[in-house]
């Protein structure tokens, strides 16, 4: 029988927060097909292994080493029982991080630190070509203008950006404020651009989108509601290919490389994680690891005798 008949059979199929998680890793985090896809029969084994009478997000620390056990008599590779500890504890976090749950019960699952990967960044150059991809001819392009050097200027989240309402906008002050995980407010500076981007989608593009209707939600769809993840994530997919990425673009790649960038430029790391809104300054770290590695590839291409 096929995995999917299986999944049909055991009733499997994702939904609920299951659902909800495998839709943050597509938008959000930007993942690639293959990576979704084994996050995804990760996820489904510790479904197989709870059955039908429980939700994943009901699994207990025993439930997880119950499958780490059956694993490793079953003789998988390492490198699949890492992987299947990195999706655990990442679809765990991630429920903490929503509220759902007040403990994590793979907290302590140890994952190898070869599964830390570097964050994907794009270059300056990438960068320019991204922010000049729109058509600010019509509204739709103001708008997604707006939204692009927002995000690069600030390094917020999708879902902090694509929250933004009305209030949040100190235009004259020079700075927005946001609202991060756990309800944790911020405020974060605005370049130039981003202020006349901003700008001109008040005055031009929002009034047009709204088509006389109301709402304190700061960018819009066609419609006059809050614009979706899924609408801006297709949306610079599409200016990634028009820009000539050729790696695979997300919002999430755009905050890194905010990030990367201004460390790059001599910023002080403990301002970076003010900004991105880490609550702990290891998190923002990465990001120093960043920068070694792409000194690294500089030097190789270009010094004499690399």
């Amino acid at each position: 029988m096929s995995e999917r008949k299986r999944d049909e059979a055991s009733n499997l199929r994702p939904s609920g927060w299951f659902a909800r998680y495998l839709d943050y890793l597509t938008v959000e985090k930007g993942l690639a097909a293959n990576t979704l896809a084994a996050y995804r029969n990760d996820l489904k084994r510790l479904q197989r292994a709870l059955g039908e009478s429980r939700r994943l997000e009901q699994a207990r620390r025993e439930d997880l080493l119950d499958v780490l056990r059956k694993m490793r008599l079953e003789g998988r590779s390492p490198r699949s029982v890492a992987r299947w500890i990195v999706a655990v504890r990442s679809f765990f976090g991630y429920l903490v991080r929503e509220g759902v749950l007040t403990e994590d019960p793979a907290q302590h699952l140890d994952a190898p630190k070869v599964w830390r990967t570097l964050p994907k960044v794009l270059s300056f150059d990438e960068v320019e070509s991204l922010l000049a991809a729109p058509d600010r001819g019509e509204a739709r392009g103001l708008r997604d203008s707006a939204m692009l050097e927002v995000l690069y200027a600030t390094g917020l989240r999708v879902s902090e950006l694509l929250r933004l309402r009305l209030g949040d906008l100190h235009l004259d002050a020079g700075y927005l404020r946001c609202w991060g995980k756990g309800s944790k407010e911020r405020v974060v500076p605005l370049s130039g651009e981003a202020d006349r981007a901003l700008q001109e989608y008040l005055a031009q593009a929002r009034p047009e989108l709204l088509k006389g209707r109301r709402t304190d939600s700061l960018f819009v769809n066609s419609r006059g509601e809050q614009l979706t993840r899924q609408g801006f994530w297709k949306a610079i997919k599409r200016y990634g290919v028009k820009a000539g990425i050729r790696n695979p673009l997300s919002p999430h790649v755009v905050r890194h490389s905010f990030a990367t960038h201004l460390l790059e430029n001599g910023a002080d790391l403990r301002a970076v994680q003010i900004m991105l809104g880490h609550s702990d300054i290891s998190t923002t770290q990465i990001y120093t690891h960043v920068n070694r590695e792409r000194l690294k590839r500089l030097y190789k291409d270009f010094h004499p005798r690399a």
